[in-house]
């Protein structure tokens, strides 16, 4: 015959997440997803500073202005990149 106790501890469940440790998981979730979304942005900036190129140097088939336009797109987006990189490299 099976005591009770002997039941008990062979079918316990893990216990329970405490308060302090979901709040510690929850802000390693929130922080990696944070980088995840740096990284996003980081990479779509860089995307608009190639689409750009393209068109700065795209010649008459795109009106001056617009070739100005993108021209300085291109030399903003480098900028920011360059400050976002170095940003997350100090935190």
């Amino acid at each position: 015959m099976v005591a009770d106790n002997d039941l008990k501890t062979s079918t316990s469940a893990p216990k329970a997440e405490t308060v302090a440790q979901r709040v510690r998981r929850l802000q390693a979730e929130a922080k990696q997803l944070a980088k995840d979304h740096i990284r996003a942005l980081n990479q779509a900036l860089v995307d608009v500073e190639q689409l750009a190129a393209e068109i700065s140097e795209g010649g008459d088939a795109y009106p001056p202005g617009v070739r100005d336009l993108a021209r300085r797109l291109v030399e903003d987006c480098e900028m920011r990149v360059q400050t976002l990189e170095a940003i997350v490299a100090r935190t």
